[in-house]
């Protein structure tokens, strides 16, 4: 396995980060809005409503547009409304500089709110820095987001990638040596929030003594995996972890149950977050014990997540995904500081502050580095009887038992 076509595209995308840099307008002041204006304050953003990342592009739209409500409906910010403006860049880089350009300088908007993914959010974030724009991102977790040196720039999320699957593997690696996989799988989407993310894992798992037997990264629009799963099955791991975003995790799994291919543990990520999508696609009785990280569940006990979770069923039916809730909190976090500073026209300023204090969120309370990357840690969701619990770390748990294992048919 190698990791090249991975280095060549954060590296192509280093580079795009150059030019988008060099492409836009400098120095907006955020559409030039003074805050003691009657006129709604307008929010941009560019999501993937179509392409590879459609489905967790959409749901982090109706996230944004619960935020938008329930901000109106209780009296504004600053005392007036905000108004979306949301473009689709078809999960594509060229199309998402394109629109976080227009976005300042057509659209003229006061502020602006990330996009889904790394891939996605390491060219559009450069465009804001260079308009000096404050840019709270719900997704995006690679480490290359934050080696940057940009000061406008937040994760509003718990960890960054490579960070994510910690608790996981600490708890895997804690197991007693007869119940511990001995050998682990790590097929990974050529994606620079997968990759950190499972190498993080892999590299705890194997100084606790799991044998890698098998690594390979496949390029993002893949969709036949039979190969990756005839290669792995020959392999026989115990565990597999896999780095997948929703299309490729589904057809994973997809391929492993044709193949008759179960291994006693599997560990997928962002996926598995997706809720009844995630196990409609696969089958609800295929979802048991599938453990992955995740940010938010509606079950949990944080302040205003009843509130969020009645909002949503109300507006799109149903409890709300993973991406959904994180650009919820992302939208909180862009509120909380607007609110302190009391302004929009210091973007700066409302830089600092977030980059200064705690912000309580759906997910928790969240605290950042000074180079924007957050801190703490993520939790870990594993599906049991049909939907999703929170099992690790056991204070925030929200049932005493972790399924052993990854039992396809519902344990039969």
């Amino acid at each position: 396995m190698t990791h090249s076509r991975t280095n060549r595209r954060l590296q192509a995308m280093a580079a795009t980060s150059i030019v988008v840099m060099g492409l836009a307008a400098c120095g907006s002041d955020g559409g030039g809005s003074g805050s003691d204006s009657d006129e709604p304050i307008k929010i941009g953003t560019s999501l993937p409503l179509t392409g590879e990342f459609s489905q967790p592009g959409t749901a982090a739209q109706q996230g944004y547009q619960v935020w938008e409500q329930m901000v109106n409906d209780s009296g504004g910010l600053l005392g007036r409304d905000v108004e979306l403006i949301i473009k689709d860049d078809a999960s594509n880089q060229n199309t998402i500089v394109a629109d976080y350009n227009a976005l300042i300088s057509q659209d003229n908007v006061d502020l602006l709110l990330g996009t889904f993914s790394s891939l996605l959010n390491l060219p559009a974030s450069a465009v804001a820095e260079r308009n000096q724009m404050l840019f709270i991102e719900p997704a995006g977790g690679s480490p290359d987001m934050f080696n940057r040196g940009f000061e406008y720039l937040f994760f509003a999320q718990q960890a960054t990638a490579d960070k994510q699957g910690k608790v996981f593997a600490e708890w895997i690696a804690a197991l007693p040596e007869d119940r511990r996989p001995a050998t682990a799988a790590y097929p990974t989407i050529d994606d620079p929030f997968a990759a950190p993310n499972v190498e993080g894992i892999r590299e705890i798992l194997e100084a606790a003594g799991v044998e890698t037997v098998y690594q390979e990264t496949y390029a993002i629009d893949t969709k036949n995996f039979d190969t990756i799963v005839t290669a792995m099955q020959a392999a026989q791991p115990e565990l597999v972890v896999h780095g997948a975003v929703f299309e490729d995790g589904v057809g994973l799994v997809r391929s492993m149950l044709r193949a008759n291919f179960k291994p006693t543990w599997l560990y997928q990520t962002s996926a598995p977050s997706q809720g009844t999508q995630y196990a409609e696609a696969i089958g609800e009785e295929n979802t048991e014990g599938v453990m992955f990280a995740i940010s938010h569940a509606p079950e949990a006990d944080t302040p205003g997540n009843e509130e969020f979770v009645a909002a949503y069923d109300e507006m799109f039916g149903g409890p709300p995904p993973e991406d959904a809730a994180d650009a919820y909190a992302a939208g909180q976090v862009l509120q909380a500081a607007v609110e302190a500073v009391g302004s929009i026209d210091d973007q700066k300023a409302l830089a600092d502050w977030v980059r200064e204090n705690k912000v309580t969120t759906i997910l928790g309370d969240l605290e950042w580095n000074d180079d924007g990357s957050p801190i703490g840690e993520f939790l870990i969701g594993q599906w049991q009887d049909g939907q999703v619990e929170f099992v690790l770390p056991e204070d925030f748990a929200t049932t005493d038992k972790i399924v052993e294992g990854w039992m396809p048919g519902g344990g039969a």
